[in-house]
């Protein structure tokens, strides 16, 4: 059964009561569900959420080893972890999917948000449309598949 991982890095396990006016008012159990839903039968949806760089940096060398699709959503370390997208670039390079998510759109916050380091590295980027921004990102590994 293919697997497409669906990686969320720090603070995203607050969501539903962090900041709610940008990142609205679901939680990663809605998430989940909204993206089984989409899955087709015979795709498994494996979405994970930590605020350890190093693990999220282990699950996408665990990508890289098994060909798995990534969707992520870097969160805080989109802007400065070098280490993070060198691990992305490794689900990349050989022609593998990496779609960098966001929920809110980067460039109309805060200026240092504008900044992505794995998005130099990533098969494509969406932003800015909520949890519909993850949506876009499996029917599009979907599509490629």
């Amino acid at each position: 059964m293919p697997t497409v991982l669906v990686l969320n890095g720090p603070n995203l396990g607050r969501l539903g009561s962090r900041e709610p006016d940008v990142y609205g008012a679901a939680d990663l159990a809605a998430l989940r569900r909204l993206l089984e839903a989409v899955a087709p039968e015979g795709w498994n949806v494996d979405l994970r959420q930590t605020d350890d760089e190093g693990e999220l940096i282990g699950w996408l060398h665990e990508a890289a080893d098994s060909g798995s699709p990534v969707i992520l959503n870097p969160a805080a370390f989109t802007h400065y972890s070098y280490g993070l997208r060198d691990a992305a670039a490794l689900v990349t390079k050989p022609g593998g999917t990496l779609i960098e998510v966001h929920i809110s759109n980067p460039h109309a916050r805060e200026t240092f948000r504008h900044t992505s380091v794995i998005s130099g590295v990533a098969t494509g980027v969406i932003a800015g449309f909520g949890f519909d921004s993850y949506r876009l990102a499996l029917l599009q590994v979907l599509a490629s598949a």
